[in-house]
């Protein structure tokens, strides 16, 4: 029994044989080795073209941008997995990697969507403003977070958005996505009645936007970040251990509230 729905039995990404191995209809060790920057090539992967100087650089600042910010959830689960098996250096980065989700990390999806519902009103013939504050006043009415807006560490801005808007500005990059952005993030004062700063992942979702960089690598962006960054500190696990530090002050740090078994 088949289950989902059967696409072609086809790939058209890469193969290889004795003499070589073939990317995208182009040579591995001939042409792209040496030539592409590993950003270029993760574009180039997802695309199947290179991403143009503008898509290049805002990929960068996105990348870099997101993949460390500490002794987060995801770093601490991968952590303390290394700690229990330091031979399993890929189930530790696996289990970091399970920990992007909506909350920490995957929220530039969900900004991608606000921004295009934004200013497909504005297509609609709503002022952006309108757009953006009708939204924004949707989303605090329902009680629902808006994506993008507020965090719990950066206060009143958020350091990387800002220098993320800043360098697309400066690129000629900044288009209709930040415009939207900008609108939302005055709407979200307004109708939550105190600054929501705009965080990375709106930033994330609107500088790509502008830069033309597709939905499927955006997607990608967070988890390919956070794996470099991962990467990082389960070699530092090696040298400075905390992952059982971690575990154990979790423990100390929850109280039990079932009385305790006796035999």
């Amino acid at each position: 029994m088949m289950i989902g729905k059967r696409g072609a039995a086809a790939t058209a990404i890469s193969a290889a044989r004795a003499d070589g191995v073939s990317v995208r209809g182009r040579s591995l060790a001939g042409d792209l080795m040496g030539r592409l920057s590993f950003t270029d090539y993760f574009f180039f992967l997802v695309t199947g073209r290179e991403p143009t100087e503008a898509q290049r650089e805002c990929l960068d600042m996105s990348l870099i941008a997101i993949a460390e910010h500490g002794l987060t959830p995801s770093v601490q689960a991968a952590r303390m997995t290394y700690a229990a098996d330091p031979a399993a250096l890929q189930g530790a980065v696996a289990a970091g990697v399970l920990g992007c989700g909506t909350v920490i990390l995957g929220a530039a999806r969900l900004c991608g969507d606000l921004l295009r519902e934004t200013l497909r009103r504005e297509d609609a013939g709503a002022a952006l403003a309108e757009a953006a504050l009708g939204l924004a006043r949707e989303y605090r009415e329902a009680k629902r977070a808006l994506p993008g807006f507020g965090h719990p560490l950066h206060k009143p801005v958020d350091p990387r958005a800002q220098a993320m808007i800043a360098h697309a500005k400066a690129r000629g990059v900044a288009g209709r996505a930040v415009g939207a952005a900008l609108a939302l993030e005055t709407a979200a004062a307004e109708a939550w009645g105190k600054p929501l700063p705009m965080n990375v992942s709106m930033t994330i979702a609107a500088v790509l936007a502008d830069a033309g960089v597709p939905d499927a690598v955006v997607r990608g962006v967070p988890i390919l970040a956070r794996t470099a960054s991962i990467l990082a500190h389960l070699a530092e696990e090696d040298e400075t251990p905390i992952g059982f530090l971690l575990a154990g002050t979790a423990e100390a740090a929850i109280e039990h509230t079932a009385p305790f078994g006796e035999v």
